[in-house]
């Protein structure tokens, strides 16, 4: 493991999501968002938006999350709305359902990076077995199954997995080889590396802080360098790429790409860079996280 100078990150600047049609981030301003979920409009907070919104106020809103003092927040829907509904993208179908934590259950930036393994897992002409960690609603999982992929999808939440599950079924993917777990992801790597198991991708998406099924603690600083080292460890002999997506606030991308470069295999191509979603009224980017990307 590990790579030499000419292996040394490039930065790939933007990955940009904008090829949805069902999902559209419509104005941002004032630390608020105004998007559309197919025909129902939200607004929620984002802490990047430190700039003026453009127009005074936000015109037709379906619901509207407001922030509390204490970090949580509340729905105000302004007209009564289905419990959840569907939106697409190409093939794929996601179940979405506004959360108690401002969530819809997607983070449709993150077709960006569906849209990159996915060419690579149809390109590669042969079996790919895909490891997705903190696999939360399964967005990467089912877009890596419908490329043809075998994942197997890990997330310490039972609620999300079987979201994940949902998602496959709404994408015709129910029969796909998608293998389901419920557990903690450092622990489930770990005992992979003692079975013996192997995979040609990795996919991860942790959260800054999180606990596992079992009470376990996870924080990014202090836990990610040793997680890429153990997920790494767990590639086959013909590995294809290893994806980390952060949304951590104020994490630069160089930090994943330094990871990869002391864990992933030699010989391959490391880049990093920003997701975005194209803002419609007044022409800007929306930043949404982070991305460190290998690929052989």
């Amino acid at each position: 493991m590990g790579v030499s100078a000419r292996d040394l990150p490039a930065h790939a600047g933007i990955a940009l999501a904008s090829r949805w049609r069902d999902f559209e981030v419509l104005e941002t301003g004032d630390g608020m968002k105004k998007e559309r979920w197919g025909d129902i409009t939200l607004v929620r907070p984002d802490p990047q938006v430190i700039w003026p919104r453009l127009a005074p106020d936000w015109g037709k809103v379906d619901a509207l999350y407001h922030r509390n003092s204490e970090g949580g927040g509340r729905w105000e829907f302004r007209r009564q709305l289905p419990e959840s509904w569907t939106i697409g993208y190409d093939a794929l179908k996601f179940r979405i359902h506004p959360t108690s934590f401002k969530h819809t259950g997607l983070f449709p930036e993150q077709a960006a990076n569906w849209d990159w393994f996915s060419a690579r897992i149809r390109s590669a002409g042969r079996p790919i077995r895909v490891l997705n960690l903190f696999g939360y609603t399964g967005g990467a999982t089912v877009a890596a199954a419908a490329a043809g992929a075998q994942v197997c999808h890990v997330d310490a939440a039972k609620g999300m997995v079987q979201w994940c599950r949902d998602n496959a079924a709404l994408s015709g993917l129910a029969d796909a080889p998608i293998r389901y777990l419920v557990d903690d992801c450092m622990k489930f790597v770990e005992r992979e590396r003692r079975r013996e198991n192997r995979y040609e991708a990795v996919i991860m998406d942790p959260p800054s802080y999180g606990r596992g099924k079992s009470g376990e603690i996870w924080k990014l600083e202090d836990d990610l360098f040793g997680l890429v080292g153990a997920a790494c460890a767990l590639l086959s002999d013909t590995p294809l790429f290893v994806l980390i997506n952060a949304y951590t606030t104020g994490l630069s991308p160089t930090v994943l790409a330094n990871i990869l470069g002391r864990h992933a295999p030699r010989g391959g191509r490391i880049s990093c860079g920003e997701v975005a979603l194209p803002v419609t009224h007044g022409g800007t980017l929306l930043p949404c996280g982070t991305f460190g990307r290998w690929e052989s």
